[in-house]
């Protein structure tokens, strides 16, 4: 038995490949998991509860079907998917976790947060997220809005976000490492798992003095990514996606 994480994998209409292999992923751990917590960016843009495509449909007939099991069902917001609410996580059996929680995985606490809120030299983005995409006020606005209207300004939002993504040095959208100590030592923790940054790696830390480490997920593309968790130890894994 072990815990999985997951995170980004920008669901979507034209990602057939990566649904599909999420699909079969989540049959195959579904008798053998303790727990499964999605950190954030399932969707490639959620844009209300009330967004019944036959793809969101879908994906949360499969997700009902893995938490009908018994298997704790968990899910964070991303920079992408912000507007999940409580309609989805009654649909799903999915329990909506806040960024940044803290758990206790197999005797130790863990942080999880999505990542976003760590790039912090990344400051028009550090905007966005506080006067929009994290403020309820913004959030009723934008759902008060018609589904049209509102896949309208999520394409002109994610056209927008490419254009300036491309015109920023790597560093700014990564992790500020300054900021992963003092929110790990703010929280009185040694590990911290996140997705975001789409750079799946381990990396040593070192807080206050004491061992450390930040795990990051995978984004889902021409690969699968999950970090399984066991009383073994912890695994980030790949596979390659086929059709």
């Amino acid at each position: 038995m072990a815990t999985y994480f997951i995170s980004d994998l920008h669901l979507d209409e034209t990602r057939p490949l990566v649904t599909r292999a999420f699909f079969n992923w989540l049959d195959g751990i579904s008798k053998q998991a303790d727990a499964l917590y999605i950190l954030g960016d399932f969707f490639e843009v959620w844009l209300g509860d009330d967004d019944n495509s036959p793809l969101n449909q879908e994906i949360i007939r499969h997700l009902k079907d893995f938490s009908d099991t018994g298997r704790p069902l968990f899910i964070m917001h991303g920079n992408r998917d912000f507007l999940i609410g409580e309609r989805f996580n009654a649909m799903t059996g999915a329990t909506l976790l806040p960024d940044p929680s803290i758990i206790t995985l197999y005797g130790e606490s863990v942080l999880l947060m999505h990542g976003d809120s760590l790039c912090t030299r990344d400051t028009a983005y550090m905007a966005f997220r506080q006067q929009q995409a994290r403020n309820r006020e913004w959030q009723q606005q934008i759902l008060a809005l018609s589904l049209p209207e509102r896949r309208r300004i999520a394409q002109e939002m994610r056209e927008q976000s490419k254009s300036m993504n491309s015109l920023k040095a790597e560093d700014i959208m990564d992790v500020t490492p300054e900021e992963v100590i003092r929110v790990m030592a703010q929280h009185n923790v040694q590990r911290l798992i996140h997705g975001h940054t789409h750079r799946p790696a381990r990396h040593d830390l070192n807080i206050d003095g004491r061992v450390g480490e930040r795990i990051v997920l995978g984004d889902w593309g021409q690969s699968g990514w999950c970090l399984s968790v066991s009383d073994e130890g912890y695994l980030l894994k790949d596979w390659q996606l086929t059709a």
